[in-house]
């Protein structure tokens, strides 16, 4: 039995805990009485054994009055969980810094939804908030200082990434000719489609748009990857943007994300939510820019890659890990503190490269080439003029090409490759490449799509309505993909 004195002191400290939030203006925890009849702690034994455990829903619900917010989750989580050492994990003073320590024992994380909700889920390792961001780009630029330290980060980061991204091991492209189809001639360029074969039977499939007038190397080319957009490369807006760039003068390709539109041909929707999917998706890039530079009429010192939310993750991985890129446009994705919630940004281990990086660092790999970051106010890149840009600021002024780095941001609009946001990348390129663009302007000086054909789904059909010209030797199911990758280890 514990003695009087230890009894007397244990209780004043027990009281001293949960008076201490009425002290910092808080809302108080529910009384002493009743916690110590919830919590049945007896004081004729060390307090220690009951984990003062309280059920994490009941927390949670506390926590909602004091704080005066709502939590969303769903029914597979948070029900039955029991949080120990619950009341002592409480910082009456932040909400979000109770979160962690309420959540994190259960590998749960939050999401700020609006100023007082916030949504629970299970652990994601591709999202945290800005301040997380914040921290994060204040510890990578301690790793550098100048452009010889920058330099040096930059070529083990390229390396890493291509390795994390399991690039390093892939087999040579078979030398097998792209299918092309015949040409669909429009206002001032034309359109082909493409299956082109990156692997021994596995095809990107895609749609090049090609000027009408062009001369031997005066054709700039554009990579222009998909993101998780409805209807991928068969959207409107993705076919009138590829049309203007074409009709800048440029060759511009969309091509399908992997197991997407006609990769489902090849490999059903569910193997979109894997690893390969990264690997696969970034291989489509190289393979196309490889075929793409091989056309007579292709410049390689003017070389693009723009793309939105998936399609801007890919923009900034490919610019990191190919320097062929000459002039990179990532929209609605560069954040400090979101690296992408499918595994075709971020199921490699990608962001783990030299010790740790985000989508921040990976875009400022782009310097001293131009680079253009489209941001929005309603996305998780809502920061991006006061936290990431800054920082790559500071990468491109290594290099003496601080205005080589532009933010377009748009704090009214939310997540999406709009109208607004494609006018800026289409002003970016007439002025770094120098494109004649008179005829494509209105009255105003606006450029005006109006000229811009959209083709039914139908015609952008590499393999035909139904796939039945689909090749022979196509894998099918991403198993049969494993194997084959694995052969060739």
């Amino acid at each position: 039995m514990m003695g009087k004195s230890f009894k007397h002191l244990a209780c004043f400290l027990l009281l001293a805990a949960f008076s201490a939030p009425v002290w910092l203006g808080a809302a108080p925890l529910p009384p002493v009485g009743e916690v110590i009849a919830q919590q049945g702690l007896a004081f004729d034994r060390p307090t220690s054994d009951s984990r003062f455990a309280r059920p994490l829903k009941e927390v949670l619900g506390d926590l909602e009055l004091r704080f005066g917010v709502k939590f969303r989750y769903g029914r597979d989580i948070v029900e039955g969980d029991t949080l120990e050492y619950a009341d002592y994990r409480i910082r009456p003073w932040s909400l979000e810094e109770t979160l962690w320590q309420v959540l994190l024992p259960f590998d749960y994380k939050f999401v700020k939804t609006t100023d007082t909700s916030y949504e629970i889920k299970r652990f994601e390792y591709a999202r945290g908030v800005a301040a997380d961001g914040r921290q994060k780009l204040e510890y990578l630029s301690t790793l550098y200082q100048d452009r010889e330290s920058w330099e040096a980060r930059k070529e083990v980061l390229r390396t890493e990434l291509r390795h994390n991204a399991g690039l390093d091991v892939m087999p040579a492209r078979p030398d097998s000719k792209p299918y092309l189809s015949p040409r669909r001639v429009y206002d001032g360029y034309y359109v082909q489609n493409i299956g082109l074969e990156i692997l021994p039977g596995v095809y990107c499939t895609g749609s090049i748009y090609h000027p009408l007038k062009y001369k031997r190397r005066g054709c700039p080319i554009i990579l222009n990857p998909n993101g998780h957009f409805g209807d991928g490369r068969y959207r409107p807006d993705e076919q009138k943007r590829c049309a203007m760039q074409a009709m800048m003068g440029c060759i511009a390709v969309s091509y399908d994300l992997f197991a997407w539109d006609e990769q489902m041909l090849q490999f059903d929707s569910r193997s979109h939510r894997t690893a390969a999917a990264h690997t696969i998706q970034s291989l489509n890039a190289i393979r196309l820019l490889d075929y793409l530079l091989s056309l007579k009429e292709a410049d390689p010192t003017r070389v693009g890659i723009t793309g939105g939310s998936g399609g801007g993750s890919q923009t900034m991985f490919i610019t990191a890990i190919d320097e062929r890129i000459t002039l990179s446009m990532p929209v609605v994705m560069t954040s400090s503190y979101f690296v992408g919630g499918c595994p075709c940004e971020s199921g490699n281990p990608i962001h783990l490269s030299a010790g740790g990086t985000n989508n921040a660092e990976l875009a400022a790999m782009c310097a001293p080439r131009p680079l253009l970051v489209v941001s929005d106010g309603r996305d998780w890149t809502a920061d991006v003029p006061q936290i990431e840009f800054p920082f790559i600021q500071r990468t491109f002024g290594f290099y003496g090409a601080v205005d080589k780095a532009e933010n377009a941001h748009f704090p009214a609009e939310g997540h999406d490759y709009g109208l607004s946001k494609r006018l800026a990348t289409y002003d970016f390129l007439e002025r770094h490449w120098q494109l004649d663009t008179r005829k494509l302007k209105d009255a105003e000086g606006r450029f005006d799509e109006s000229r811009c054909t959209v083709e039914p789904y139908s015609l952008l059909k590499v393999w035909g309505e139904n796939g039945e010209n689909l090749p022979g030797n196509a894998v099918q199911g991403i198993e049969n993909l494993y194997k084959m990758l694995k052969a060739f280890d």
